[in-house]
């Protein structure tokens, strides 16, 4: 494969992500990105939940997109998965909630969808759809590198970013091939395995930050087992631009009730961010 392929050019303008990491960065801020699943409980809670976050510090938001086989998921946000497509959630709903806030989230949003649904949908439909609802990057953590380059061109003509993952097992030749095409940032996976919280950060993440830092000038925001305040200045410690938690924003729904739910999110998000900024 052409390392060069679906690099951004000189010519490329700068995205909505990338502004975003690139305003933190002259502030000196690590951006906090929560993950929850668009569904759980319900699509309205959902929508009162992405304003909370964005109104406690979240810098960007990963939304994920309820599945019924997400190979890359641990069973908090698997369990999160089927409780939204029991409330009925499917990614037409997803996007007519994202259109609804488009004129009150003026944060980036990320969703985090697998190949399945959206070739079911419509590659180019959905993307098109979801531009127009305000979304600015996708993650798909099941789309080959191999076959990135014509999905991340289809996506980049609707002004959206593909993310691109790269695990500690990923060889370094395919790391550099990752880490420079793309696009808003690199999503460094700081375990091996599936997401769910973890009690200790593991150190060769520090060691792959500093190896994806050398060889793209991409930002570098890291998930999968955050969920401390710990977790986070240790991220930040380690030359970190982002911070994706995940599971312990999903775990925090799924033990609240619907009165409290928002605002025991808001809560722990106003923590993480203060995490963050430390």
């Amino acid at each position: 494969m052409n390392e060069n392929k679906f690099k951004m050019t000189k010519n490329d303008p700068l995205s909505k992500i990338d502004k975003k990491f690139f305003e933190l960065k002259n502030h000196n801020k690590l951006a906090l990105m929560p993950f929850i699943m668009a569904g759980d409980p319900n699509i309205d809670i959902t929508s009162e939940i992405l304003l909370k976050l964005q109104e406690n510090g979240a810098d960007l938001i990963e939304l994920g997109i309820p599945y019924s086989d997400p190979l890359a998921d641990g069973p908090i946000i698997q369990l999160s998965a089927s409780r939204a497509l029991n409330s009925g959630t499917t990614p037409i709903k997803v996007i007519k909630l994202l259109e609804s806030l488009k004129e009150k989230l003026n944060i980036p949003i990320i969703l985090f969808t697998y190949f399945n649904p959206l070739l079911s949908f419509g590659f180019e439909k959905f993307c098109e759809m979801a531009s127009n609802a305000g979304v600015s990057g996708l993650i798909i953590p099941d789309l080959p590198l191999e076959e990135a380059y014509k999905f991340s061109k289809i996506i980049r003509n609707y002004c959206m970013d593909l993310i691109l993952l790269v695990a500690p097992t990923t060889p370094s030749e395919r790391m550099k091939t990752i880490s420079n095409n793309t696009r808003g940032f690199t999503y460094l996976v700081s375990v091996t395995g599936v997401t769910g919280e973890r009690n200790e950060m593991e150190t060769r993440v520090e060691n792959l930050i500093t190896k994806l830092k050398e060889i793209s000038s991409k930002p570098v925001a890291v998930g999968f087992g955050i969920s401390s305040s710990e977790h986070v200045n240790k991220v930040r410690a380690w030359g970190a631009n982002g911070v994706i938690i995940g599971s312990a924003f999903v775990k925090r729904i799924s033990s609240s009730n619907e009165k409290e739910v928002v605002d025991k999110v808001g809560n722990y998000c106003r923590e993480m961010r203060m995490a963050a900024d430390q």
